[in-house]
């Protein structure tokens, strides 16, 4: 059974798709069967592993509103060594469309994905940055939540939104959502300001908060427009360096939180 992770935080610019494919391609070169769903109508996860969507491929909009096998609209990539569930500018008007839906229109995702759960070890959703019905339905279906958040003055007023949305989808959808944990995003070592964001975040948040921020780092700025990972663009770099320890560390925190259960 998969274990499913939203990368989710309504506000844009915090590293939310990068760190959506990092981490999904971090675990696939870890050896682990890994499925990213790109649910945000802009497309920038499918383009930032170099997918690019033809003419009549099939994406996650028809496998939600066009009752196509989720199978048929899955991709398989070589580099890194993972699938992908595609998504395109056809994903923009979903909300509308969803708001017509009169009946379990926020657990679609979830019905798409019950049949291939099984075919995975993590299914990693990079969610929009709204919160309307497609950010409904992707906390309805994923088991947590990994919240980016940039190293800034506002950060913590910038996830509030987000955090009642999730105990709305506790209370209403999905009761045994949870946070998966708080990245700190766009860190810059040098500056009092990200060290003082990095200890509230700490504060409130205790263990939620990882030990691992991902850094200002150029790389990372400029592997997705060359459709790559990190790993694949810089190996070397510190961007690369970061999202190694991130992947350890969520891998590390699902081993020991399924080693409790036994």
């Amino acid at each position: 059974m998969a274990k499913i992770i939203a990368i989710a935080n309504q506000k844009g610019g915090v590293g939310k798709t990068t760190t959506s494919i990092n981490l999904a391609a971090g675990m696939a070169y870890l050896r682990h069967k890994v499925l990213l769903i790109d649910f945000d109508p802009q497309g920038n996860a499918t383009q930032g592993v170099g997918y690019r969507v033809g003419l009549h491929d099939l994406t996650v909009y028809d496998a939600i509103l066009n009752d196509t096998d989720v199978r048929d609209c899955i991709k398989t990539l070589s580099k890194p060594p993972m699938d992908i569930l595609p998504a395109n500018i056809s994903l923009a008007g979903a909300d509308l469309e969803l708001a017509r839906i009169e009946e379990h229109r926020e657990d679609l995702l979830k019905r798409v994905l019950s049949p291939i759960e099984d075919d995975y070890e993590y299914i990693i959703i990079d969610c929009p940055p709204s919160l309307g019905l497609l950010n409904t339905n992707a906390l309805t279906a994923a088991d947590s939540v990994l919240i980016p958040v940039q190293s800034e003055y506002y950060a913590l007023e910038g996830i509030t939104q987000l955090l009642q949305t999730i105990r709305l989808v506790q209370r209403l959808f999905n009761p045994d959502l949870k946070i998966e944990g708080v990245l700190l995003t766009m860190y810059d070592a040098r500056t009092n300001l990200s060290a003082e964001v990095g200890q509230e975040i700490r504060k409130h948040f205790k263990e939620k908060a990882y030990r691992t921020y991902i850094p200002r780092n150029v790389r990372l700025s400029e592997a997705p427009s060359a459709g790559l990972s990190i790993f694949d663009y810089a190996l070397n770099s510190e961007g690369s360096k970061a999202y190694v320890a991130l992947t350890r560390e969520v891998i590390e925190n699902n081993t020991e939180e399924n080693n409790g259960r036994k």
